[in-house]
């Protein structure tokens, strides 16, 4: 299950987060967003208790959005032990996001 998370919530859902944390910044209107959206779902089934999958609106949230300079959406960020690892940037196919995902694991 993905996460629906705001600018409130950020760093009680991520930053403090026992396990790794993928964040999908996105915005309703984007049409790769949408596209990815499916593929997150996924993988958030599969990694489910080893990686917690998040979500958070631009639109709605610009305090997060700026802080991590967000420029481009979809954009995911992966975190581990509260500090961002890495990131990934665009509509990207599932082998990408996994081993990405494998990294952080």
């Amino acid at each position: 299950m993905v996460t629906e998370i705001n600018d409130q919530n950020f760093d009680s859902e991520v930053i403090k987060s026992k396990i790794p944390v993928a964040v999908d910044f996105w915005a309703p209107w984007c049409g790769p967003c949408r596209s990815l959206a499916p593929i997150t779902e996924k993988l958030a089934e599969s990694y489910a208790g080893k990686v917690k999958f998040c979500k958070i609106n631009v639109d709605e949230n610009p305090e997060m959005a700026g802080k991590y300079k967000v420029m481009s959406i979809p954009l995911i960020l992966f975190f581990k032990a509260g500090v961002q690892k890495d990131s990934s940037l665009g509509l990207v196919p599932e082998a990408a996001l996994k081993a990405k995902i494998q990294a952080l694991v």
